[in-house]
C-alpha cells in the first residue's frame, strides 16, 4: 500500500465484539460507537476525559434548552459539579428557575406530548414536551423565590453569579434542615463554590420576579458589565497562570455565546493577547447551513478568535439530542477518571476581576 494510501487508512479498523449482557455505558461508547454521530460522541468522551479533564484545563459548561425539568440537574449536572469536572456554568436563567422546583421538593411528572393543551389549561397543569406539572409548582416556585429577593443580603447591585449563589445559600440552609443534601443545581454549586451565569438574566422566571421587586425599587439589581467581565477574568486567568480553557456546550443559544464571547472580549475589545479556547466540545441539534449561533461550528468560532485555531482538532460537534448525549457523557467521564479536586472559583473572582483590570489598564492608561 503506497504511503499516501496509508494515510488515509491509518485509523483504528471497525471489528466491533457483539454487545454483551450487562455491558457498562463507558465500555459500549468505546466499543460499539464507531462511527456517524455515535463516533463523534466516542471523540468528544474521550476528549473530555483525557485532555478537558487533565489537571491544567479549567472547565466551563453551557448549558440551553429545558434540561433540569427532564432530571439532567440530579443525573448529569450536579455528579459533574461534584466530581470537579465543571468549574464555572452558563445558562438560561429558565434551567435555574426549574431547578429551584427540585430544591423545594415539587414534582415534576413524565407524561405525553400528545395531549390536548386546553384540557391542560383548564386543569392547571402546565406541559414542557412531555413533562407535565402542576400550576401550583409555579406559583410555590415563585413565592419563594420572591422571599429570598426580598432578604436585605440580596438588595443591592450584583453580578448573576452572585445572586445564584445566594439563592443556592437559602437552598442549601433548606437542605441542612431537612437533613439531605444536592437536592438541586444551585445548592450544590454552592456548596461547591462553582459560578453560575445567566447570559440574559431577565429572560426567565427568575428575572420576572426581579422586575417586580424593581417596580418596588427593592431587591437585587443584575450588573450584566461585571457578568461580562467576571466571565472573562476566569478565562484570562486560567490563561494566565500556565492553564487551559475548555468548553463542554449543552444546547447553543445565548449561554454558548456568553461563555464563547470571553475570547473576543480578551483579544479584540480588551487588547489583551490570547489565542482562544483550548477545547470545544458541544451537544446540538441545530444545523450550521442556517447561519444561527446554536449550528455554528468551532471552525467558524476560530475566525472571531473563539476557539486557538492551532487547537482546532480538539474541537468536536455531536449532532443529536442533549438528553440523549449528557448522561452517556457523564457516565463516560465517571467511569474513566477520577474526581478532580474542587477548583471553587466563585471565591476568587475579585482577585481574577482585579487581574483583567490591572493589565487591561495597564495596556490602555487612562
Amino acid at each position: 500500500m503506497s504511503d499516501s494510501k496509508d494515510r488515509w487508512l491509518s485509523g483504528t479498523r471497525i471489528n466491533p465484539e457483539p454487545i454483551r449482557e450487562g455491558v457498562g455505558a463507558a465500555d459500549l461508547i468505546d466499543g460499539s460507537f464507531l462511527a456517524y454521530n455515535a463516533g463523534r460522541l466516542q471523540k468528544a468522551a474521550r476528549l473530555f476525559v483525557e485532555k478537558m479533564l487533565t489537571p491544567d484545563c479549567w472547565v466551563g459548561l453551557s448549558l440551553s434548552g429545558a434540561l433540569t425539568p427532564a432530571g439532567l440537574g440530579g443525573s448529569v449536572l450536579i455528579p459533574l459539579i461534584r466530581a470537579g469536572f465543571a468549574d464555572w456554568i452558563t445558562s438560561t436563567g429558565a434551567n435555574l428557575y426549574h431547578d429551584l422546583h427540585f430544591g423545594l421538593g415539587l414534582a415534576m411528572h413524565q407524561g405525553s406530548h400528545d395531549v390536548d393543551d386546553r384540557a391542560l389549561r383548564e386543569d392547571g397543569v402546565v406541559r414542557i414536551y412531555d413533562i407535565l406539572f402542576d400550576f401550583d409548582v409555579l406559583l410555590k416556585t415563585d413565592a419563594y423565590i420572591k422571599e429570598v429577593l426580598e432578604s436585605p443580603e440580596l438588595n443591592r447591585s450584583m453580578s448573576t453569579a452572585e445572586l445564584h449563589y445566594l439563592l443556592g445559600k437559602f437552598l442549601a440552609a433548606r437542605e441542612d434542615e431537612l437533613g439531605v443534601q444536592d437536592t438541586c443545581v444551585l445548592s450544590t454549586a454552592y456548596r461547591c463554590d462553582v459560578p453560575l451565569y445567566v447570559s440574559s438574566p431577565g429572560d426567565s422566571s427568575i428575572g420576572l420576579n426581579i422586575a417586580e421587586l424593581w417596580l418596588k425599587d427593592r431587591g437585587p439589581r443584575v450588573d450584566v458589565s461585571r457578568d461580562v467581565n467576571e466571565t472573562t477574568a476566569i478565562v484570562y486567568e486560567s490563561k494566565q497562570t500556565g492553564n487551559t480553557s475548555g468548553v463542554m456546550i449543552f444546547g447553543g443559544g445565548s449561554p454558548k455565546n456568553f461563555m464563547l464571547q470571553t475570547e473576543p472580549q480578551i483579544q479584540e475589545v480588551l487588547g489583551l493577547e490570547d489565542d482562544g479556547h483550548d477545547y470545544f466540545v458541544q451537544i446540538t441539534d441545530a444545523r450550521p447551513d442556517t447561519g444561527g449561533l446554536s449550528g455554528a461550528t468551532p471552525g467558524e468560532a476560530v475566525s472571531w478568535g473563539k476557539v486557538d485555531p492551532a487547537k482546532l482538532p480538539d474541537s468536536v460537534v455531536v449532532y443529536t439530542d442533549t438528553t440523549i448525549a449528557a448522561p452517556l457523557l457523564t457516565a463516560y467521564a465517571m467511569s474513566r477518571h477520577e474526581p478532580r479536586p474542587l477548583r471553587r472559583l466563585y471565591q476568587q473572582r475579585e482577585q481574577m476581576l482585579d487581574r483583567l483590570r490591572r493589565d487591561f489598564l495597564a495596556r490602555h492608561p487612562g
